[in-house]
């Protein structure tokens, strides 16, 4: 365009964050800033969205401190999108591991008086899953109508197909399902079929994917889920069929990457990347630390590594090679001791790295955020 306004930039900043391509509506971002265009409320909007898929932390505290100076606060939509970007970035308790914290914050807030809704039951429920406690979340999910007079919406179905199936009850999981006044949609079942992965539920998993297949058709993920729980149990011809059945309806793997912001900057890394710039020196890295490891007590869990392949050291090599951890090493590699390294990535995260794969995890002082829940 010989002409560009604030508002094509920002309509283009949004359609990329809409298109799930958050790093080029960044790009975009930085251009329009170069360019000498001034941000609007409605640019900022976008641009957060973007930086809460991304995991940019100090790119949306460099947007929170404009939006101060600029006194664009005022905007509800603006501060609702801040919010959901310091969450989406690990500093919302109930996805960080904090779930006890989370409790505490709901608590607090009805004690003051502050009228709750639907949404604010969801962050508890999530908690209550996370942190195992089966009781306390049906308990939880009953008084949404009867102290609260809150009707249950998809999204609490969902939290309580996941709390009942992580700890494994997957009749009364199923039960839940089936008797639910409304219809199961795309998450509920995903929620089960998560479970099912946990727990190596094979039979569940096919009746999950089944009604998938109808709700959510071009979703990968379920697919794929199911295709990894047939390997974990070696039954390959099995996965196979998965793959065929993906190819002969036209669905796509989502091919994973991994990301790591360094001085404003974010670094993409997918498995195996060799074309990094930096790609033998982050392997050096990798190297280096593993024999800080192995003495510790790392053992690679090369059951993650769900390749019909011989030979186990075949499959620690694919293993060292996840994209998390090049993402890892790179910001040991650039940033100083102490600094907080961020890592993000567009798919759940190995096992081998972290062991929850839903939520944020913090390390401190070699301790994880949540070691009070396993």
């Amino acid at each position: 365009m010989p002409d560009k306004s604030i508002r094509s930039w920002t309509a283009m900043i949004a359609g990329y964050v809409q298109c799930g391509k958050p790093k080029e509506a960044d790009d975009l971002f930085k251009h329009m800033e170069e360019d000498g265009e001034s941000p609007n409320e409605v640019t900022f909007v976008a641009v957060l969205a973007s930086y809460a898929d991304l995991g940019t932390l100090d790119l949306g505290c460099r947007i929170h401190e404009y939006l101060d100076k600029c006194g664009f606060r005022k905007n509800v939509r603006v501060c609702n999108t801040l919010i959901d970007m310091y969450i989406k970035c690990g500093c919302g308790p109930s996805m960080y591991g904090e779930g006890e914290e989370a409790l505490k914050l709901f608590s607090k807030m009805t004690r003051v008086g502050i009228r709750t809704n639907a949404v604010a039951f969801v962050g508890p429920l999530h908690a209550y899953s996370h942190m195992g406690l089966i009781a306390e979340g049906r308990e939880f999910f009953t008084s949404m109508t009867r102290d609260y007079g809150i009707t249950p919406e998809l999204e609490h179905y969902g939290c309580m197909v996941d709390l009942l199936s992580r700890a494994g009850l997957f009749s009364e999981a199923h039960k839940f399902i089936k008797n639910m006044p409304i219809k199961a949609n795309g998450v509920v079942w995903g929620a089960l079929l998560g479970g099912c992965r946990v727990h190596k539920n094979i039979k569940l998993a096919e009746e999950a994917i089944e009604h998938l297949q109808v709700l959510d058709p071009l979703n990968d993920g379920y697919y794929m889920v199911l295709s990894n729980i047939y390997a974990e149990k070696g039954r390959w011809e099995e996965t196979a069929r998965v793959r065929r059945l993906m190819k002969d309806r036209g669905v796509k793997k989502t091919h994973g990457w991994s990301s790591v912001t360094v001085n404003g900057e974010v670094h993409e890394f997918v498995d195996g990347d060799g074309n990094h710039p930096q790609a033998e020196e982050i392997y050096q890295k990798w190297d280096e630390l593993l024999k800080q490891m192995k003495p510790k007590g790392y053992i690679p869990d090369t059951k993650v590594v769900l390749l019909d392949m011989d030979g186990e050291e075949n499959k620690v090599q694919v293993l060292y090679r996840h994209s998390e951890k090049l993402a890892t090493m790179f910001g040991l590699m650039k940033t100083s001791p102490g600094t907080t390294i961020r890592i993000m990535k567009n798919l759940r995260v190995c096992e081998d790295l972290v062991r929850d794969r839903n939520s944020f995890h913090c390390f401190k002082n070699g301790l994880c955020s949540c070691r009070d829940y396993w």
